[in-house]
C-alpha cells in the first residue's frame, strides 16, 4: 500500500524516524482508475510517546 501526505503531514513524516509510533487517519482510494491498488490519503497524524513497538 501506498501512503500519501502532503503539505505539514509530509514534513510531519519525513522528521519522523524508524519505530516511531503513530497513529493516522485518513481514507483509502484507488491508485487510478486501470491500477486498483490501494493508496491512504493521510489526512491526520498523531505520535504516541511513550509506546514502543505498539505496546
Amino acid at each position: 500500500m501506498v501512503c500519501i501526505a502532503v503539505e505539514s503531514l509530509a514534513l510531519l513524516l519525513a522528521k519522523s524516524l524508524e519505530g516511531d509510533v503513530m497513529r493516522v487517519s485518513g481514507f483509502l482510494a484507488a491508485r487510478s482508475l486501470k491500477r486498483r491498488s490501494p493508496v491512504l490519503h493521510v489526512t491526520h497524524i498523531e505520535f504516541m510517546e511513550g509506546i514502543q513497538n505498539g505496546f
